[in-house]
């Protein structure tokens, strides 16, 4: 808790004190440090200031500066915090919490997108996140803990970015951590194959005037290939201890957490604050703005202000806001003095002032290299340069890249068509096992026909979904997942996007709320939007089980093809719609293309596993969670009302031709489909009917796409559970060929199989896919605004290609 939380008369003791520069010394030098106690004397009448006594002397802060010390209180008896009158002694209590706070270090990983920093945190929290070779996979923020030498270490992993000016999402939001968090200790995670462009990170973290250690990663490729980099000697220069490590085999971790302790307890003796040298006339403006800020004491206590004097001269936008949102009538002349300045720079340098920072950083890192880092004199061609000249072949590049998904979709259904039979075995053998040892009654039925039938129609495909996965894992860790992207790059600039988003579309296929949220890398608001607006069009795996199903039921000889199809019919209508979206709705901006092509890497086995196993197991757990409860109501739907005119109308009859079996199966089965019309659900479908009737679908499929909205797996569950009525096809294909409508004929056929396909495809996004399109965009309306138009999109498509089909005779 913060000292801020203390009522008067109530006693702690501070475990540290957060923020930076100026500020934090200020307090710390007036008593304020870690193991002092301090008590409440008064709040002022509007409870700002606060008046404090430390070290046998009275002090006041402002409330928002008590925020910044965390402090440790005695326990109520529940074990909370105990805030109130009569909680304010100090115990044994107290200083074993104490103890406690103060071996928690608060660890942030900050660094370059595909730098390796989610490898580090894996191996360091035991999480197990998705690790990509390409930019962009860590777009939010994920933490863990991990203990080491009675030290407990809270890791977070923030999202990679090349730099902390203000221009992306990622920039801006690490930024805001690292001042309003205030982390113990910054592990700037550097690529040790690229450190030129990496350490341009560094000097930005040396100008905020962090805590920082630096994780060399990828050590093993620097040393591979023959270059040499006095690691020691570059941390005593930046101010700032670097550890090798290879966060993949776990290599140097441990000597990178003795380092963060070393760092924490301020015993390293490379750490320490240094300013890098911006040459004489951009170091003379940051000293005048810095002047004019240091007169100014209610503008930026959080912040170093160098720090803010660099990046006002900068013209940052953040900065800009940061200093009118605190000090609004006194930060005009703070403008004045930058602008006088800016202009001074540009004038004398003949470059921007953000160009002139950012060559002099450049020269910086060129000068640390310069006296640290030797280049292997015989440089061998590496993989990568084998390898890309083929891969982004304009002859070859988009063959190569067609045939890679054509063995993803076709080795989806044929591997997992095996493992797909086994698990069909046991759930029909689990459905009669049960059936055998149960009275007859809605229970039995329920247990058979609404659980059993539902979700084991849909667990049969955990295995297609797993081997989809690890394609996808595969092309993504070996980083030819970028290489798409390079050379998909024109096809998406003809869409009004860049290559950047052919990322977030290609992960669509695994699901589209990650792909949605890493549009976030998507420097320009328009394409970012587009992209999000049309990934719901691209095939994820929750469609995978419709498709397995119909395609192996009417297109068992062309599985692969059909699936290239059902794929390539959602990016050819992202296509359109993009076109359109950019055409009516998002008419400006054209970001230029701009992205790293990282080196091939093996993929390794436990990064694979890890991905695959991750999405199968929220698959399983969509099973026990929306999928079970989804069948549950549908079988209820179906099973009720009972025993209705009709029923005991058909139960008389049954009753008369009990001597002919014959007869009396045919009134069983036409019972049956009269029952199910008079269902509830049968209810629905039939209202709903007429919408979809054109298109070919019967009321059984309308109500099946009515439940897909939750999930699309739910299309498959629900399926099971109204076709389970048929006893002579055991297996739910088996029962969809044989399915009849009331008039006789078929419920389904392979023209309709397809129509149907391609409406779930297309219609209404699930609804975390919308929540997250509204958490990205900002705005219900363009959730709203998908569910519309996809759902308009999936009718005409559907309908056009039944039309076709009936006059062509299919």
């Amino acid at each position: 808790m913060h000292l801020s939380d203390l009522h008067t008369g109530e006693k702690a003791i501070i475990v540290k004190v957060r923020g930076r520069g100026s500020f934090r010394k200020r307090i710390m030098d007036m008593g304020f440090i870690k193991g002092q106690e301090v008590e409440v004397i008064l709040n002022a009448p509007l409870e700002d200031p606060i008046k404090y006594k430390v070290m046998d002397y009275e002090v006041s802060l402002r409330r928002s500066e008590a925020k910044l010390v965390d402090i440790v209180v005695e326990a109520a008896s529940d074990g909370k915090p105990c805030i109130g009158k009569g909680c304010g002694t100090i115990t044994e209590q107290v200083h074993r919490e104490f103890q406690a706070n103060t071996k928690t270090i608060h660890v942030a990983l900050v660094g370059n997108p595909n730098a390796g920093k989610t490898s580090l945190f894996n191996v360091a929290s035991g999480a197990h996140e998705h690790v990509g070779n390409y930019s962009g996979v860590t777009v939010g923020v994920k933490e863990g803990h991990f203990k080491h030498k009675g030290y407990t270490f809270k890791i977070v992993d923030l999202p990679g970015t090349y730099s902390l000016s203000s221009y992306s999402p990622e920039e801006i939001y690490v930024r805001r951590y690292l001042t309003e968090q205030s982390p113990d200790i910054v592990v700037n995670v550097v690529a040790a194959s690229n450190l030129e462009r990496n350490l341009y990170l560094t000097t930005q973290l040396i100008d905020m005037d962090t805590y920082m250690v630096v994780a060399l990663n990828m050590y093993d490729e620097l040393e591979a290939s023959g270059n040499k980099l006095d690691y020691q000697m570059l941390g005593k220069m930046i101010g700032a201890p670097i550890i090798p490590t290879v966060s993949t085999r776990g290599k140097g971790i441990v000597e990178l957490f003795d380092c963060i302790i070393e760092a924490y307890e301020r015993r390293e003796p490379y750490m320490r604050h240094i300013h890098i040298n911006y040459g004489e006339i951009l170091e003379d403006s940051i000293s005048k703005v810095r002047k004019e800020l240091k007169m100014k004491t209610d503008i930026g206590k959080n912040y170093s202000k160098r720090y803010l004097s660099v990046t006002l001269l900068e013209k940052d936008k953040e900065t800009e806001r940061i200093i009118r949102s605190e000090s609004e009538p006194s930060c005009k002349e703070v403008f004045e003095v930058r602008d006088a300045e800016v202009q001074q720079i540009e004038s004398m340098l003949k470059e921007d002032s953000e160009s002139a920072f950012t060559n002099a950083r450049y020269g910086f890192i060129a000068g640390a290299l310069k006296e640290t880092y030797v280049e292997n004199p015989e440089k061998q061609k590496n993989i990568t340069e084998l390898i890309d000249p083929i891969v982004t072949n304009k002859y070859f590049g988009y063959p190569i890249f067609l045939i890679f998904m054509w063995i993803m979709f076709a080795g989806t259904f044929w591997l997992g068509a095996y493992p797909q039979e086994w698990i069909e075995m046991g759930v029909g053998w689990l459905g009669d096992f049960i059936g055998s040892y149960m009275a007859e009654g809605s229970l039995k039925d329920l247990i058979i026909d609404g659980i059993i039938g539902g979700v084991g129609g849909v667990i049969v495909f955990l295995p297609n979904i797993m081997i989809l996965y690890l394609f996808i894992s595969v092309l993504e860790d070996s980083g030819y997942m970028a290489r798409a992207a390079f050379i998909m790059d024109k096809v998406m600039h003809k869409m009004g996007l860049h290559g950047k988003s052919f990322i977030p579309l290609i992960m669509g296929f695994g699901c589209n709320v990650p792909a949605i949220m890493s549009t976030r890398t998507i420097e320009s608001r328009n394409s970012r939007m587009i992209t999000m607006l049309i990934n719901p069009l691209m095939s994820c795996s929750a469609r995978l089980p419709v498709y397995i199903l119909l395609v192996g039921a009417f297109f068992p000889d062309h599985p692969g093809l059909m699936m290239l199809i059902l794929y390539t019919s959602g990016i050819i209508l992202a296509v359109i719609m993009s076109k359109l979206f950019k055409r009516f709705l998002f008419r400006k901006e054209d970001v230029p293309f701009v992205m790293e092509l990282p080196p091939y890497r093996q993929p390794t086995f436990i990064s694979v596993f890890r991905h695959m196993w991750q999405k199968a197991w929220q698959y399983l757990r969509k099973m026990g969670g929306i999928i079970l409860i989804a069948s549950i109501v549908i079988w209820f739907l179906g099973y009720f009302p009972r025993n209705t005119e009709s029923m005991v109308h058909y139960d008389q009859l049954i009753e008369q031709a009990s001597g002919n079996e014959e007869e009396v199966a045919q009134l069983e089965q036409k019972q049956k489909m009269l029952h199910q019309e008079e269902s509830y659900i049968g209810r629905i479908g039939k209202f709903i009917e007429p919408v979809l009737r054109p298109i070919g679908f019967d009321w059984k499929t309308s109500v099946a796409l009515l439940s897909g909205m939750a999930a699309k797996e739910v299309v498959v569950s629900t399926m099971g559970v109204l076709y389970s009525g048929d006893e002579e096809a055991h297996e739910l294909p088996e029962k969809l060929k044989s399915a009849q409508r009331s008039d006789g004929t078929p419920a389904f056929t392979p023209l309709i199989a397809l129509c149907l396909m391609l409406f779930v495809l297309i219609y209404f996004p699930c609804i975390a896919t919308i929540i997250a399109i509204k958490n990205e965009s900002g705005s219900w309306k363009w959730g709203l605004f998908a569910i519309f138009y996809t759902t308009v999109l999936a009718w005409m498509v559907s309908f056009m290609v039944f039309k076709i089909g009936t006059l062509l005779g299919f």
